[in-house]
């Protein structure tokens, strides 16, 4: 089976979790990082769960799942090892046409999570379709040492640089020239040693035209 690759944005959106566990307590933070507007459903909470429920960065509901508690989701993950639970979550989130992941059961599962490897902005995600969560374990580990921190600072550059070029109103197809010439092969290099004068010299060569070079610096930096 051929997933469909996606991005969501679930920023302020309805996310149910079932379940108070680890796997619970993974999935929330995941959730929230993204913006999801968090709500889990469980008798037990696992301490750090607790602390996010005392923080106000989600809402407990203290009791087991019962049916009709899906109604309001955008999207469901069911994190509880009690089939019966996880098969009752999947039916209502299938009937109300719901998002749904039943965690480790992939016929309980109209989306899954793919291993992924953060650098701030960047996400890089590896999936073999639920056939072998090892594989991408493996891959995400490699991704992360093949892919450190300062990908992170590169993309807030090429950012910077984004609206620069749009707001000279070229052509789609310029455009495009001009973003691929931006990745110089020695690009990574000058961002990791804070080479800002010869990214500079590259872009205004590119550009034609001079820029201030505390335009490429992120606010991070400044």
């Amino acid at each position: 089976m051929n997933y469909f690759p996606i991005n969501l944005d679930i920023r302020n959106r309805a996310c149910i979790v079932i379940g108070g566990g680890k796997v619970a307590l993974r999935k929330t933070q995941g959730l929230l990082n993204c913006g999801g507007k968090v709500t889990i459903i469980s008798p037990k909470l696992e301490k750090e769960l607790t602390d996010l429920v005392q923080m106000k960065q989600i809402t407990w509901e203290k009791r087991p799942y019962k049916t009709g508690d899906l109604r309001k989701a955008f999207l469901v993950i069911s994190a509880t090892d009690d089939p019966l639970i996880q098969e009752a979550v999947y039916a209502e989130a299938e009937h109300h046409n719901l998002l749904v992941n039943v965690a480790d059961v992939p016929k309980w599962c109209n989306f899954i999570l793919p291993a992924t490897v953060e650098r701030g902005d960047l996400s890089i995600s590896v999936s073999t379709s639920g056939k072998s969560p090892a594989l991408a374990k493996k891959l995400r580990k490699d991704l992360e040492k093949q892919f450190g921190l300062e990908y992170d600072l590169v993309l807030k550059v090429l950012g910077r640089l984004r609206p620069v070029v749009l707001a000279k109103e070229r052509s789609h197809r310029e455009n495009k020239i001009l973003f691929e010439k931006f990745l110089h092969p020695d690009l990574i290099d000058w961002v990791r040693q804070r080479n800002w004068p010869a990214i500079h010299s590259h872009v205004t060569a590119i550009l034609g035209t001079d820029i201030p070079i505390e335009t490429l610096i992120p606010e991070s930096l400044d």
